[in-house]
């Protein structure tokens, strides 16, 4: 049972994008809708994504060519995550080799990281989802972690979904490498608190008044619990309706999509 008076009294919107708004090219119906009936309650909305192959930027042109207006504030990464991590453990002073995409190298030098093209010259494994993965990449790392370096990844997520079915993510190389180095990185992104506690520490809204929204338990709806907020979770993506004896954590509330939340929010 929905408690639709619950839900009607948040205040923050914490939205997973793929598999929760859209899947590939495709936005999902009834979300214009929804981010325009959050907007005239008086409430907000972040969008937060694991997905460290794309910059902000390409995040809003996407959304452009959706046909949904957002600007770069309405989002947060896994990388922009990272970010925040590295400076609150001393990370400026680090060499970083990073296997992703050089969307991610980019981002980092613009933060003020050192981003090393060598292995030779770094001191630190940065693990991404890397659609531009070569086995280059892998040797390197696999030496890199036999060397006892420090080693962070964006998120464990296994899988990405795109419009043709599932492709590897970041977690699922980052298991590949255990195998070849036994060695387990520090997870940044969902399911860690991180996100949801910097999108809310921006919007200046209490854990009680947040409500983080998604498709998958064991990144969207874990983070959520982690954060001590409430969790919606939508059956648009990779969680079916028979996941849901064994899931843990369990999420709040559970609708088909969200266009059931549409609904509850106008009724």
């Amino acid at each position: 049972m929905v408690d639709h008076n619950l839900l009607q009294r948040k205040k923050l919107f914490l939205f997973d994008l793929d598999g929760t708004l859209y899947l590939g090219d495709r936005l999902f119906p009834s979300v214009r809708e929804l981010l325009s009936a959050i907007r005239a309650r008086g409430g907000q909305y972040r969008f937060l994504t694991n997905n460290s192959s794309r910059s902000v930027a390409a995040y809003v042109e996407k959304f452009t060519r959706l046909g949904v207006a957002t600007e770069a504030v309405d989002f947060l990464t896994s990388v922009d995550a990272l970010i925040h991590y590295l400076r609150e453990h001393g990370g400026e002073d680090r060499r970083y080799y990073v296997c992703g995409t050089e969307s991610m190298k980019s981002q980092l030098r613009a933060a003020g990281f050192t981003v090393a093209e060598r292995r030779e010259d770094a001191n630190t494994l940065l693990m991404g989802f890397d659609t531009e993965l070569t086995f280059q990449k892998l040797e390197d790392a696999c030496i890199l972690l036999g060397q006892g370096i420090p080693y962070l990844a964006t998120n464990p997520d296994w899988v990405c979904p795109t419009a043709y079915g599932f492709v590897p993510d970041c977690g699922s190389v980052c298991e590949m490498l255990w195998r070849a180095t036994s060695r387990r990185p520090v997870v940044i992104g969902k399911p860690e608190p991180l996100m949801p506690q910097l999108a809310m520490l921006e919007a200046g809204v209490s854990a009680r008044e947040t409500l983080l929204v998604g498709d998958r338990i064991y990144t969207d709806i874990a983070s959520g619990a982690n954060a001590g907020i409430d969790t919606l979770l939508v059956l648009s993506g990779e969680t079916k309706e028979e996941d849901l004896p064994t899931a843990d954590p369990q999420p709040t509330f559970v609708l088909p999509d969200v266009a059931a939340l549409l609904n509850i929010l106008e009724s």
